[in-house]
């Protein structure tokens, strides 16, 4: 079962795979605290590099094959090696303020290039998918800023196809490199679809593979398939569900004079104890509320199993609390109870949301856990009977238990000996 932990930090653990320096590159800029903004002014900064990375490819081959010849050619890029880098000190600005810059930089720069060598060099197809990239760069929460920047795009492509020259306004005489760049245009222009769409196609399995995850920690494995197969309303009529509670008896004492900071820390070592067990003998975690730990078994009609499964993760639990460091110099106990029982079991809330059960079996364990004794078990008559074979117990006695009355009740003492 994947950890919340785990789930939390796989965004971060990713960026922390790459060089120190590139990551520190990515982020240059960026003041922001919002992961999706930091995720797109990121995504800006990649879009700068790629363009200076090609702009500076673009330099060494136009100066190889005529320097003089393209010399303002060689003077834009230049300007286009330098000038991108200064992009990211906009971001404190605004959050779209880079891709704007850099997007419209593109648009006049790329119309003048196209202008000087001509709709011969098929440099034009670069203004087909750069409205594209620019949604990418800005999400599509801002899908009328999109707009504006396609229909800039869709008029200085009919513009330049319109009017700007056939052959260019420099070395019109040679083919041969006009040949070479349109090669180079389809082929720019068949990587950069590609990448773009590896890119959206991988953040959409990142992010729904994050949320999977996160269903899965939140969610018993069987609720988290059927969340995952598209079922939206989960109610279930559970007809015997073990249900135990455990608190921490004298823990609000032990708890009242210390740091946040310790008690958050014990709690969290414990909790995390715990739910280890839990997945150990197969019991589903429901919540924690404060110091107290709900879980149940059972909800797959395997009633005597779930029974077993429940009462095997209380006596480890008993076990692990005595191993477990003192809290304010208190030495704490647990106090457990459990019950069977019809139960109702659902999936409640939209954002929040959280799998819960209600019911006689949540009803009753609850009573056995508060009446019942720090550092022992107190279990239902109706558990004794669905759990025995596997366990010992001690009769109780009649138990004036709040509710319910005079009530028959057992103390679980350990599993049988094995012969």
């Amino acid at each position: 079962m994947a950890r919340l932990r785990d789930v939390v930090g796989q965004s971060t653990r990713q960026s922390e795979r790459l060089p120190g320096w590139f990551n520190r590159l990515l982020s240059t800029g960026i003041v922001s605290t919002d992961p999706d903004i930091v995720r797109r002014q990121r995504l800006v900064n990649v879009g700068i590099l790629a363009t200076v990375g090609s702009t500076i490819s673009h330099i060494i081959m136009l100066s190889l094959h005529d320097f003089y010849g393209l010399l303002p050619i060689n003077v834009y890029n230049v300007f286009m090696v330098l000038v991108p880098p200064l992009i990211p000190q906009l971001h404190r600005y605004g959050e779209n303020i880079g891709a704007i810059a850099l997007g419209l930089l593109i648009l006049f720069g790329h119309s003048l290039v196209v202008c000087l060598l001509g709709l011969a060099s098929d440099l034009q197809v670069y203004f087909t998918f750069i409205p594209s990239v620019f949604l990418l760069l800005i999400g599509v929460q801002h899908w009328r800023l999109f707009i504006v920047f396609l229909l800039l795009y869709l008029a200085a492509l009919l513009l330049l196809l319109n009017y700007a020259p056939n052959e260019g306004l420099l070395i019109p005489q040679d083919e041969k490199f006009r040949d070479v760049l349109s090669m180079q245009a389809m082929i720019n222009t068949l990587a950069i679809i590609a990448a773009i769409f590896f890119y959206a196609l991988t953040a959409l399995r990142r992010a729904d593979l994050l949320n999977l995850s996160l269903i899965e920690t939140l969610m018993p494995a069987a609720i988290a398939e059927r969340l995952k197969a598209g079922e939206e309303r989960i109610a279930d009529r559970i007809e015997m569900l073990s249900v135990m509670f455990a608190d921490l008896a004298g823990f609000t004492e032990a708890a009242h004079d210390l740091a946040p900071e310790q008690v958050v820390e014990f709690l969290d070592g414990l909790v995390r104890v715990c739910d280890s067990l839990s997945e150990r003998y197969g019991v589903d975690k429901i919540k924690t509320i404060g110091d107290s730990y709900m879980a149940a078994a059972g909800f797959d009609g395997r009633q005597a199993e779930g029974a077993h499964a429940i009462g095997r993760l209380a006596l480890a639990m008993m076990d692990e609390i005595a191993r477990q460091p003192s809290l304010g110099g208190r030495k704490l106990r647990l106090r457990i109870g459990i019950h069977c029982g019809p139960a109702t079991a659902g999936v409640i809330g939209d954002t929040r949301f959280s799998y819960d059960v209600w019911g006689d079996a949540v009803n009753t364990a609850s009573r056995m856990e508060s009446h019942g004794e720090p550092g022992r078990i107190q279990v239902s008559e109706a558990f004794r009977n669905l759990a025995a074979g596997p366990f010992v117990f001690e009769e109780r006695g009649a138990t004036d238990i709040k509710g319910l009355g005079a009530t028959r009740t057992f103390f679980l003492v350990s599993e049988c000996a094995k012969g």
